[in-house]
């Protein structure tokens, strides 16, 4: 089944168009065609591209974008379902954009040319790849990828090397955070870890005859230097600064205006032990190591407690250190931590651009690409929120304004019968809208308004007849989008001839009323305001979806999974109805095959399934043999629940192809509401409980299904209640 799943066509496939495709482009149609190369955009030119992207986003009246992936859904009832609900639908977009992969990444700023009258078009075309980079324990990136997907890139000629080896990697601002954090642990464990050492080493006694030698001969020349010290203060001969002996091992110098004894030229380990003797031996003198390079110290006399204490306290607030093992450890450790700082900041890549994007906040156009900006969060800000409110909100700090030319195309009274005859994909829309543009995409054009110039530039090349016919290359469908728009913004009655470099495009009040609306899902025609996170609206395409299958009522529904698979839509339908009624049962719709949603006529009806459904299983008589529920529950592993499992389950990180191995993954095996006012029968998720006596096959068991059948039988329905059910038992749209 698995396998199956993996070769299943996908709803959104990836063009990935080779690295060194080339497009044709002239000044004008008749003119042999000159070529020139999309922006392609490796490790190897990024940061020269990201330093002229810079320049060329700041200047941008908008920015369009693309991506494309390494798949969409990670099992097929995680697609886009006609019973969905908003909330599930934004569910099924984040469990996508945590699963796959984005290898391309399309940026594309327009810039209005007023000397012209026409946009410049910068495409650009981001290989990157999720590679491990930084320098911390850290788990390797792991992504789905299906094999349809792999195939079709190959028949395009992808090179997968090319993304692999020569993609840029990045990190999102969370996994920054996180990798620094963890280096300061790391760092601070090593240093807490090293003093402790070191005041271990200091009450360690000496073993070696020439430690001990050593030792006494410094202590000798120490209190030497001290006791002529104590001489000049009681009034003997002049105290001489540069007084030194013939080795040059030993100096007086002057230290913050105290005498100090400079040594110099001994070993880390003959460092160790002079350091050792002046703490034990000597009160007043305090060991300061300084030199790294040429591995000297200074002895310095203190007067009395106060001033050694404010010695102290200097050397602290001026980060000397008073041990020189201590020193020399920290600075090397100071240099690597330095270091696998810079790789951190190296590795965040191409997030740069996500950076630089969000910084200048210009108007960002997609098409149907809320899956794409759930990309966007997932992987350069961090883990997505488990709300669609708490993901527009954090999204909005970053995009402020998005618009989606699907909305766009769908608000405009000339375009929406246009896009109606055909499909709304982008290739379509591009080659109906900018069929001059396009001129290598068959399309009848609108011809009521003069089109939108566009011309494109790629470094110090440029033309006004551009087209490569690369579509669903990123960088190229980026450019279509930004046609696409511009294109729909002329017939919303925008005239860009009008339009100052200094406004910003989105505060217009012709585009203001789309902007931070997206399509949730196309397929339902549910749109999400990303000012608020809540639905908006429904689509006209939507409406016409009522007219054929009937209206969904969550809580009607109850989620049915783990049935015998021999079992059809028609045939549950038809065992449920038997027992409730004709007219109980409004839709039966397939999750998979392991797994159905069946709507009741009304919401107590769930319950009432449920409450049977839980005392047939605890039942062996010959009632619940011949009930007609009997051949649903076939087999024992028959389960069932209100539609908020179904949402607990799609909250889940975990994916399973089959509905019902997900449920068992994720632990959900029963769980309904409790039955009746008395709550005899209480379920779980994973186990469950029994409220009273155990119920086990007796009269009194038999006595409640008698009982409620009778209930069902007469008069469960009024006339008025019943929703219409002559709608087809199995109503699956297609995607």
């Amino acid at each position: 089944m698995k396998k199956q799943w993996i070769v299943r066509a996908l709803s959104k496939t990836l063009t990935l168009a080779s690295h060194t495709r080339s497009l044709c482009s002239s000044t004008t149609t008749s003119s042999p065609s000159t070529t020139f190369s999309l922006k392609n955009v490796t490790k190897s030119n990024f940061e020269s591209a990201l330093t002229d992207l810079r320049c060329l986003v700041r200047d941008a009246d908008f920015v369009s974008i693309d991506l494309e992936m390494t798949g969409v859904t990670s099992a097929p009832w995680r697609e886009s379902l006609e019973c969905d609900r908003f909330d599930i639908r934004y569910l099924k977009t984040k469990d996508s954009a945590e699963k796959f992969a984005v290898v391309q990444f399309g940026v594309c700023p327009f810039r209005w040319d007023h000397s012209k009258q026409s946009f410049v078009a910068h495409p650009h075309n981001f290989y990157i790849f999720p590679r491990q980079e930084i320098p911390v324990d850290w788990p390797s990136y792991e992504f789905l990828c299906q094999t349809t997907s792999l195939d079709f890139l190959a028949k395009y000629q992808f090179d997968f090397n090319l993304c692999i080896q020569e993609g840029i990697s990045y990190l999102s601002r969370g996994q920054e955070d996180e990798a620094l954090r963890r280096l300061q642990i790391v760092y601070e464990d090593e240093l807490s870890e090293m003093q402790c050492n070191l005041r271990e080493a200091r009450h360690t006694p000496l073993v070696r005859v020439a430690d001990v030698l050593f030792t006494e001969r410094m202590k000798n020349r120490i209190s030497e230097w001290r006791d002529g010290l104590l001489l000049h203060r009681k009034g003997g001969s002049k105290f001489q600064e540069s007084s030194s002996d013939s080795s040059q091992q030993f100096q007086t110098i002057f230290f913050k205006m105290r005498p100090a004894l400079l040594v110099n030229g001994f070993t880390s380990r003959q460092l160790r032990l002079i350091q050792l003797v002046t703490e034990k031996h000597f009160e007043d003198l305090v060991y300061i190591y300084t030199h790294v390079e040429t591995s000297s110290v200074q002895i310095v006399y203190t007067d009395s407690k106060n001033d050694r204490e404010g010695l102290v306290v200097y050397l602290i607030e001026t980060r000397f250190c008073t041990e020189s093992t201590d020193l020399m450890q920290k600075e090397v450790k100071d240099g690597r931590r330095k270091e696998a700082e810079m790789k951190i900041k190296a590795a965040v890549g191409f997030r740069h651009v996500f950076d630089l994007l969000s910084s200048e906040q210009k108007l960002i156009v997609g098409h149907n690409c809320f899956l794409d900006i759930a990309h966007i969060y997932s992987k350069f800000v961090g883990p997505l929120p488990l709300t669609a409110e708490e993901f527009s909100t954090s999204i909005h700090k970053y995009f402020p304004y998005i618009i989606d030319t699907k909305i766009l195309l769908n608000a405009n009274d000339v375009l929406r019968p246009m896009m109606k005859k055909g499909s709304t994909s982008l290739a379509k829309a591009f080659a109906c809208v900018c069929p001059e543009i396009a001129s290598g995409v068959n399309g009848s054009g609108l011809g009521l308004k003069p089109r939108v110039k566009v011309e494109v530039q790629v470094d110090d090349m440029r033309s006004s007849n551009w087209n490569s016919g690369a579509k669903h290359e990123a960088g190229y469908d980026a450019f279509m989008t930004g046609c696409v728009f511009a294109q729909a913004c002329n017939h919303l009655g925008f005239d860009f001839k009008l339009h100052s470099p200094f406004t910003n495009l989105a505060n217009d009040e012709k585009l203001r009323k789309h902007i931070n609306l997206l399509y949730l899902s196309w397929f339902s025609g549910e749109i999400i305001d990303l000012r608020t996170g809540k639905q908006t609206a429904e689509s006209s395409y939507y409406n016409s979806l009522k007219t054929k299958y009937p209206k969904i009522v969550f809580s009607n529904i109850a989620l049915i999974w783990g049935f015998p698979l021999k079992l059809k839509a028609r045939e549950i339908r038809e065992c449920i109805s038997k027992t409730f009624g004709p007219l109980s049962v409004t839709l039966v719709y397939n999750l998979d095959e392991t797994a159905v949603f069946v709507q009741f006529s009304k919401a107590e009806l769930v319950s009432d399934f449920l409450r049977l459904k839980e005392i047939l299983e605890r039942s062996n008589g010959p009632i619940s043999v011949l009930h007609p529920l009997s051949k649903l529950l076939e087999g024992g592993n028959t389960r069932a629940a209100t539609y908020e499992v179904y949402k607990e389950i799609c909250s889940s990180p975990i994916s399973e192809v089959l509905f019902a191995d997900q449920a068992e993954m994720i632990g959900i095996k029963w769980k309904t509401e409790p039955v009746g006012s008395n709550a005899e029968a209480e379920t779980r998720v994973g186990e469950t409980f029994i409220r009273g006596d155990e119920m086990n096959a007796n009269e009194s068991d038999l006595g409640k299904i008698s009982s409620m059948i009778n209930d069902l039988s007469r008069g469960h329905f009024r006339e008025s209640e019943i929703i219409d059910s002559s709608y087809p038992a199995e109503a699956q749209v297609s995607k």
